[in-house]
C-alpha cells in the first residue's frame, strides 16, 4: 500500500474532508475513474487520428496480382 501526501488550501481541504472525499475508499474510487477516463479519452483521440487517415483506393483482384507481379520482378 502506498501513502500519498497532497497539498491543498485549507477551505477545500475541510470541504472535502467534511464530503467524506479523503477517506481513502473514495479517493481511490476517485483515482479509478479518473484513470479510466483518461484511458477512454486516449482511445477516442487514437479512433479519431486513425479516422483521419486517408485510405488507399481499393485495390481489384486484378490489380492486386500485377502489383505482386511486379513485387516479385523487382526481387529477383
Amino acid at each position: 500500500m502506498t501513502t500519498v501526501q497532497i497539498t491543498l488550501p485549507d477551505q477545500l481541504a475541510e470541504e472535502a474532508r467534511r464530503a467524506g472525499l479523503l477517506a481513502p475508499a473514495a479517493f481511490e474510487r476517485w483515482v479509478r475513474q479518473q484513470l479510466k477516463t483518461r484511458r477512454v479519452d486516449e482511445l477516442f483521440t487514437a479512433m479519431d487520428r486513425m479516422a483521419a487517415v486517408d485510405e488507399p483506393a481499393e485495390l481489384s483482384p486484378q490489380e492486386i496480382a500485377d502489383e505482386l507481379r511486379t513485387l516479385r520482378r523487382a526481387t529477383r
